[in-house]
């Protein structure tokens, strides 16, 4: 992440950590499936940016092993000190502003990171600097415009109070210098910065347990800038936190695009 700005979803909050659960249980089984495919294997060398939560730190520990390495970084490592053993270390680190922790790794990666970064150009750039000839870049990010409501369905006044506060919630994103769009563009971006091999693709949760879970945390967590930015009301948020407690809505995330290519 970046400290330019105020960062809506800081990770010292408590809702932090239930964010977190959420995207592991979303997410990582594209993510690791993507890791797979790229062979990520004993002694590899990698980077896990903005890391955050430590779910992917660890499954990358795993993979390469005790004669390999995983440096995971982040502005605010809270979240991330108990994964701080061999094979991993932890450092503070902002990938807006700073060169890159090292170089030559074998593999960089960060997932719902480069969309919330003001300085998301120096970041890829940085990324790909990191990487030796032949390493491998995997970015993965959401595209809130591609599709920004919660209930695809709205069929209800329920379900508009979701896309409605949804809405605010986008808005108050790209006032702290989110791009709403980027993961779209991610295909193109690495073959720009001479990636190749370039692929990417597209995981749309639409429904699930943790898509609840992730709504009800981030609602909570963005609560009082909601009520500040006059975008919502108590009332207003009160009621879809009861909506979505109650089980009968279906809940979606912005589709998460992932993209990889290799370093020539």
């Amino acid at each position: 992440m970046t400290r330019t700005g105020r960062y809506l979803l800081d990770n010292q909050r408590t809702e932090a950590g239930e964010r977190f659960d959420a995207f592991a249980t979303l997410f990582d089984p594209t993510t690791f499936r993507h890791l797979d495919g790229l062979g990520v294997g004993p002694g590899w060398r990698c980077w896990e940016a903005g890391a955050g939560g430590t779910s992917v730190v660890s499954w990358l520990a795993k993979k390469v092993g005790p004669t390999g390495k995983v440096v995971a970084t982040d502005i605010d490592i809270s979240r991330l000190t108990g994964a701080a053993r061999p094979p991993v270390e932890v450092r503070v680190h902002d990938i807006g502003a700073e060169q890159p922790p090292a170089e030559g790794f074998d593999l960089v990666h960060a997932r719902l990171v480069l969309v919330h970064v003001p300085e998301r150009e120096r970041a890829l750039r940085s990324m790909v600097q990191a990487l030796r000839p032949g390493g491998r870049l995997l970015l993965e990010d959401a595209d809130p415009a591609l599709q920004p409501l919660p209930c695809p369905d709205e069929h209800g006044p329920q379900q508009q109070l979701a896309n409605r506060l949804r809405h605010g919630f986008r808005t108050l994103l790209a006032d702290r210098g989110a791009d709403l769009s980027y993961g779209r563009r991610l295909p193109r971006l690495l073959r720009e910065a001479g990636l190749r091999r370039v692929e990417a693709d597209a995981h749309f949760p639409l429904t699930s347990p943790a898509c609840a879970a992730l709504e009800s945390a981030t609602v909570r967590q963005i609560r009082a800038d909601l009520v500040a930015a006059g975008l919502a009301t108590d009332e207003d948020i009160d009621r879809h936190l009861a909506n979505v407690a109650s089980g009968g809505m279906d809940l979606a995330t912005a589709p998460m695009i992932s993209a990889w290519g290799r370093k020539a």
